[in-house]
């Protein structure tokens, strides 16, 4: 008689929830995800209004080879035990992504990022070490051998930092000590900001070679180091975008887990994560199932929460379940900050002279992360991402025109603003300063759609703690070890996946968290998962 596979189940359909459910329908799982929203994507949700289409979350695509693997999957054939980094990889060689390619169409972007500065001036970021040197030159020629140091001791970080430990599970203080005399030998738990300015005196370079932490939540006056690798990342592998916005890869996504036999159910709002009580004082308590917001009652032998971390403790689970995480040690960690993000379509008046990713820096730079971070204030100067990706992918909105959306890093919601007054204040400053400073010419005339969201959707609607959008804050005290554990040490049978779990934010990162987990819940279950194999 075949034994009944174990049922998992997935709370939350964002990047990590999908990548972790693929990789347990490989493991043999029988995986049911449920969604809170009527649709797929958690941060990575699509908006569509009067022929737009707005991708809300992630729209930077990096080490695509992440994908291909997810998409090479088979029911009850997984690769866990295959290279994180195969050879052809290793050497930085773009295999096409056949199995990607069933799914979903990916094509590469340069340059990566066109950083504007204040006085309107800008750097081409694109990996090319011939263009990058050159704008270097034009920009502190003084700067060049700093570039070189630089350059060399980042590829030293991104070898060890992400080639060797990127799928280490600090699951224990012993793993993570023994890699800790290397990091510091790397220089690479100092601040990213600090250890960049370390080569170059530029203000302007010292920005472009530190703003992308902020892509992942990140201040870089407070992230260790270690980030130093996600130039080497993005100068390795490229940025890449999705035909159709990233939304396109979410469909693709659950069409293959739909076909490896996953299930998603949507407007499926958890309230409660149920566990069954100790049997003995020393016994970790056993997970049980969960109960939805209309109160049915779901079972299974393991529960993963792809949401918000301080959301699945403090909201969901009983405190007398919660022995290493109680409210006062959730509560306490440092979240990331928010975003007000503006979602606009304008007719096409032929002058756009934008790229598809563009990041317009303001007039400060430590100043304005320190009033977001640390202060949690509503500076009247911002700085924005501004994405354009009809530039690449005219099909997202009407003919002639553009879809667009900016995003601007702001205080989460410990600040105590006010959203309902300073959001729509914020969004018409940001919409006038893009129309009035040149970067889009008459934006005001042509506008034809705008909305947007403040910490306040990210709380209410994503259910995250005070509002913040990138989970658990990137900073030294909360990396490896100290980040929030993939594997709960409270409930057996209980797991996290996502960017406040190990290794941490961002599209690359959460999927490489999803193959973290999967080989921990792998490890607890291979009893069983051998039994399933051998029938």
């Amino acid at each position: 008689m075949s034994k009944e596979r174990s049922r998992a189940i997935i709370i939350g359909s964002g990047f990590g929830g999908l990548s972790l459910g693929l990789r347990l329908q490989s493991l043999g799982f029988d995986t049911t995800i449920v969604e809170k929203l009527d649709g797929a994507g958690g941060r990575a949700y699509v908006k569509k209004v009067n022929g737009f289409t707005f991708d809300m979350g992630p729209t930077v695509i990096t080490v695509p080879h992440f994908i291909e693997e997810l998409f090479a999957l088979d029911r009850d054939s997984d690769n866990l035990d295959q290279p994180d980094f195969p050879a052809h990889i290793l050497n930085g060689e773009q295999k096409p992504g056949i199995a990607t390619a069933k799914y979903a169409e990916i094509v590469p972007i340069k340059p990566f990022y066109r950083i504007y500065f204040d006085d309107k001036s800008y750097f081409d970021y694109d990996g090319d070490p011939v263009s990058t040197r050159e704008q270097i030159s034009q920009i502190a020629p003084e700067d060049l051998d700093g570039y070189e140091r630089f350059h060399k001791d980042a590829e030293a970080i991104f070898k060890r930092g992400f080639l060797e430990l990127g799928y280490t599970f600090f699951n224990d203080a012993p793993t993570m000590l023994r890699v800790l005399p290397d990091l510091l030998k790397l220089d690479a738990v100092r601040s990213l900001f600090s250890f960049t300015s370390r080569y170059f005196s530029s203000d302007k370079l010292r920005q472009v070679f530190s703003f992308e932490t902020l892509l992942i939540g990140g201040n870089p006056l407070a992230v260790p180091a270690i980030y130093a690798m996600i130039h080497f990342v993005e100068k390795t592998w490229g940025v890449h975008y999705v035909m159709g916005g990233t939304g396109a890869l979410v469909q693709g996504m659950v069409k293959k887990f739909e076909e490896m036999g996953g299930k998603i159910r949507y407007q499926a709002e958890v309230v409660s994560i149920d566990v069954a009580d100790r049997k003995g004082w020393f016994k970790k308590p056993v997970i049980k199932g969960l109960t939805l917001a209309n109160g049915e009652v779901l079972t299974a032998d393991a529960v993963i929460s792809n949401a918000d971390y301080a959301h699945t403790y403090m909201t969901l689970i009983d405190p007398k379940h919660r022995r290493w995480n109680p409210d006062w040690r959730v509560r306490n960690m440092h979240y990331s900050m928010s975003l007000l993000v503006v979602y606009f379509g304008f007719k096409d008046s032929g002058n756009l002279d934008l790229r598809h990713h563009n990041i317009i820096l303001g007039p400060r730079y430590e100043e304005l992360l320190t009033d977001i971070f640390k202060r949690k204030i509503l500076a009247s100067d911002f700085s924005q991402y501004l994405h354009v990706p009809t530039i690449t992918d005219p099909g997202l909105a009407p003919d002639g025109h553009h879809a667009a959306y900016t995003l601007i890093p702001v205080p989460h919601n410990g600040s105590g603003i006010d959203w309902s007054i300073e959001g729509p204040k914020l969004t018409d400053t940001v919409l006038r300063f893009l129309d009035d400073e040149g970067y889009i010419p008459g934006l005001m005339d042509n506008l034809v759609h705008s909305e947007f969201v403040t910490p306040d959707y990210f709380e209410t609607t994503l259910n995250s703690h005070l509002g913040n959008s990138f989970g658990v804050e990137p900073r030294l005290t909360q990396s490896a070890f100290f980040r929030p554990h993939n594997r709960s040490e409270d409930i057996n049978g209980l797991y996290l996946v996502g960017a406040s779990s190990q290794p941490g934010a961002g599209t690359p990162s959460v999927m490489m968290s999803a193959k973290m987990t999967a080989r921990a819940i792998a490890e607890d279950f291979s009893a069983t998962i051998s039994q399933w194999r051998d029938e």
